[in-house]
């Protein structure tokens, strides 16, 4: 017996953690799109959409890593307060079982996370922490994954390390054909 597959929409939260809200690199701008990050979720949960949450993660040898050496900022070590999804988005992550750590800006396992978890993506939405870094990486891998996937970015639950590179990361993937909401 074979199943019908039914497609879903899929809303990706980016690292909406402690260090990149108001610890070791949090902005103003990250605080702030908060309420507009949590009320997304609630709204798309409502509807019955799947909502899944990454969480950049490093260990302790951080700094001795290529990406620490460039960014030498300690953030986001496992385990600590600052690699913690921030708590008025925690409810939602169902225990964990919704989060994809990842060691790195962009995560290149998302057809076997898909896989994985059953989900054909219908639409794909991305919405977290930071727009230049983060965001856009996942952004160019979806888009290179599911080139026909409708793929939007809400600029409004989105912060970059600048307003200027949070402007220019979302100039970058509209030319990829990735709708800015």
């Amino acid at each position: 017996m074979s199943e019908t597959i039914k497609k879903q929409n899929v809303l990706i939260v980016i690292d909406m953690q402690n260090d990149f809200i108001d610890g070791a690199l949090g902005t103003d701008e990250a605080q702030e799109i908060v309420p507009n990050v949590v009320e997304k979720v609630r709204k798309r949960k409502e509807n019955g959409d799947i909502v899944l949450f990454t969480r950049d993660t490093h260990g302790e040898n951080y700094l001795d890593t290529l990406e620490g050496r460039l960014l030498p900022v300690t953030h986001c070590i496992k385990g600590t307060q600052g690699w913690q999804i921030c708590s008025p988005l925690e409810p939602y992550t169902e225990g964990g079982a919704n989060v994809i750590d990842k060691t790195t800006f962009g995560w290149t396992g998302w057809e076997q996370t898909f896989r994985e978890r059953g989900i054909v993506p219908e639409s794909i939405e991305l919405a977290g922490l930071c727009t230049d870094i983060c965001v856009a990486s996942n952004a160019l891998i979806l888009r290179a994954l599911y080139p026909e996937t409708p793929m939007a970015v809400d600029s409004t639950c989105c912060a970059g390390v600048t307003p200027e590179k949070h402007s220019a990361a979302l100039l970058t993937m509209a030319s990829c054909q990735t709708e800015i909401l």
